[in-house]
């Protein structure tokens, strides 16, 4: 395993990237999305750290996590478990307390979002010295590939409501695939009172509230590859009145 951990040749300029990777029930995914972080990270030589915040999967993903540690070491694995489901925004909360690096990767766990783009967010963001980069579906090479065509009209129709309710200046609120650096993470996350789908939205909007400038990377999103998606009415009700909420309040 040494050469595995040496072979990485790195940029020395300082920065470090800490990859926030809150999972549920993620057996099969979570082998695949940490060699595909490790491979791009180690071949563009820039500092890195995974965090797993798993909450308490009944399915071993924990386990997982564990073996994964032992493959590329403690300080490239992190495991910051909790015992049960507590949504999104504290999993970030969580995350940031063990966070070493002064950039924050999210991204969902499932492989829809692609490691391959983050040369490209870490590329944007130091070009316009942005304090968030947001991968967007929505603009130039983006897209979504693996969705029926109801998922497509649902988040098209959540995206472009919220364009017009609320005016962000960001093409794709809903998304979860961005680059924060940790002190503006850590000010919008705990601003942020939004639960489930909505919370990724008010970041955004919180974001522009306090003038945060925001870059955007296309990136294609690509359905999760195993385990079930966890869109269902409820959650479509919630964003609805999350998104009346932050119309009111904003």
């Amino acid at each position: 395993m040494a050469s595995r951990k040496g072979s990485q040749q790195s940029r020395g300029d300082g920065d470090k990237y800490s990859v926030l990777l809150p999972t549920y029930n993620e057996r099969e995914n979570l082998p695949l999305i940490v060699w595909l972080l490790v491979k791009y990270f180690g071949e563009s030589g820039y500092e890195y750290e995974i965090i797993v915040i798993d909450d308490g999967s009944p399915d071993g993903t924990l386990e997982v996590a564990e073996q994964l540690q032992k493959i590329y070491g403690e300080d490239k694995i992190l495991l910051r478990p909790r015992a049960k489901k507590l949504g999104l925004g504290t999993a970030y909360i969580h995350g940031i307390k063990h966070a070493r690096g002064n950039y924050v990767f999210i991204m969902d766990a499932d492989l829809s979002h692609h490691p391959k783009f983050i040369p490209e967010f870490i590329k944007k963001q130091r070009e316009g010295g942005y304090d968030l980069v947001s991968g967007t579906r929505y603009r130039g090479d983006g897209g979504v590939y693996g969705w029926d065509l109801r998922r497509k009209l649902i988040s098209r129709g959540a995206n472009y409501v919220t364009q017009v309710l609320l005016r962000p200046g960001a093409s794709d609120l809903t998304g979860s695939f961005r680059l924060y650096k940790k002190e503006v993470l850590v000010s919008l996350v705990e601003r942020c009172v939004s639960k489930g789908y909505v919370f990724q939205m008010e970041m955004i909007v919180r974001a522009r509230q306090l003038n945060y400038t925001i870059g955007e990377v296309p990136i294609s999103f690509v359905d999760r590859v195993y385990g079930e998606s966890k869109l269902g009415g409820n959650e479509i009700v919630s964003f609805l009145k999350g998104l009346l909420t932050l119309f009111a309040t904003t």
